[in-house]
């Protein structure tokens, strides 16, 4: 028969387990991206980095209001289709997901943001478009450079660095393509440089012959495309089959290890691209998080994960400060306080936007993407 004092220790212990079974909350990230479509590997590389944050932060056992935080990934296929997006962003809505990283698309985000704000979901995404952010809805976030940051560096590059005077443009008329296009158009008018001409085409597109043979009967010295990596590969092939040798500009979508592996020896220094936040690599978290992405995911990072990544890990330190996981205090929070992340520190503005970023011009060099100059 046990003594009352063994009893007594019993049933110590079975309440303080029974307190910690009670105590832990599962807290919901829902990643929003194309898993679909020509860019997949965007989508696929954005949740990598969020599923890396998230299995690192489960490890270190957060708490938050008395409560051990678990974290739970749930990631869905928008295919980069604003109708698409609309539908994620409900069906996250439904599951009670309070967090979502994404939309990858700005012409996803736009739309999507306003059902995230509608049903208390704090939304965080890359997309560039100035538009995502102009509502101002407390709990969206871009946590990366808008387009005027990066078609404003771009277009000061091109006139002090590569001294172009009389410069073509092209869109690929998404929200993205569109947006970062009309801003570099802008202040590379700004900088003294001719807009020899501007032209269209599609997300979905492969053929770009008959508005680069346009282009080239202008004299440009360069041309910017305001679109994503699948398109601008082949467009730099068919610059040089079409021997108009001058560099291909554009925003953070080219700056991917995509565009080498798909253009091949068409994409050189000939390249030169915009990415937001500083060099991950020269950063005191950077080799780390490179080294932690390719031993749990068997590749390298593409352009995102590290910002995704970061904005998990500030979405962690927001609850903490906020003593809760109430999407509406920790979007609160995060207006407030910063984070040092591998890309760089991260603080918002009244509106969403980070209050300042580096913007890094990169080219590439033997397929591997080299910095250039930052502004």
């Amino acid at each position: 028969m046990p003594s009352k004092l063994s009893l007594a220790l019993i049933t110590a212990l079975l309440a303080t387990a029974t307190s910690a079974n009670a105590a832990e909350q599962v807290v919901k990230i829902g990643v929003s991206g194309p898993l679909s479509g020509s860019n997949a590997f965007a989508g696929k590389d954005n949740e990598n980095g969020v599923r890396l944050a998230i299995e690192e932060l489960n490890a270190q056992k957060l708490q938050v209001g008395g409560n051990t935080i678990r974290f739970e990934l749930q990631s869905e296929d928008d295919g980069g289709d604003p109708k698409q997006g609309v539908t994620v962003a409900q069906k996250f809505a439904d599951a009670k997901v309070k967090y979502v990283l994404g939309p990858y698309n700005s012409g996803v985000a736009i739309p999507a943001s306003r059902v995230y704000n509608d049903n208390g979901i704090l939304m965080s995404t890359v997309g560039t478009n100035p538009k995502i952010t102009a509502a101002g809805y407390p709990t969206v976030f871009r946590i990366v450079a808008s387009d005027t940051q990066v078609g404003g560096s771009v277009a000061a590059y091109a006139a002090k660095e590569l001294k172009v005077k009389n410069v073509g443009v092209i869109d690929d008329r998404t929200a993205f393509g569109q947006g970062i296009a009309m801003e570099f158009k802008r202040q590379a008018q700004a900088n003294g440089m001719k807009v020899a001409g501007h032209e269209y085409t599609t997300d979905k597109a492969t053929d770009f012959a008959a508005i680069l043979t346009a282009l080239k009967a202008r004299r440009v010295d360069a041309v910017f495309f305001g679109g994503y990596a699948p398109q601008a590969a082949p467009m730099a092939r068919q610059m040089k089959a079409l021997g108009l040798n001058v560099p291909l500009l554009g925003g953070d979508t080219l700056c991917s290890p995509e565009m080498a592996k798909l253009g091949g020896p068409a994409v050189g220094e000939n390249v030169r691209c915009a990415q937001a936040g500083a060099i991950v690599a020269k950063q005191p978290g950077g080799p780390a998080f490179i080294n932690g992405y390719k031993a749990r995911f068997k590749r390298d990072p593409d352009v995102y994960a590290p910002s995704f990544y970061d904005q998990t890990k500030f979405i962690a330190q927001a609850m903490k400060s906020a003593n809760s996981v109430d999407p509406a205090k920790v979007g609160a929070a995060m207006h407030t306080i910063s984070y040092q992340g591998v890309v760089g520190t991260y603080g918002y503005d009244p509106k969403g936007n980070l209050k300042k970023t580096t913007v890094t011009v990169y080219t590439f060099r033997n397929g591997a993407l080299t910095p250039l100059a930052s502004y």
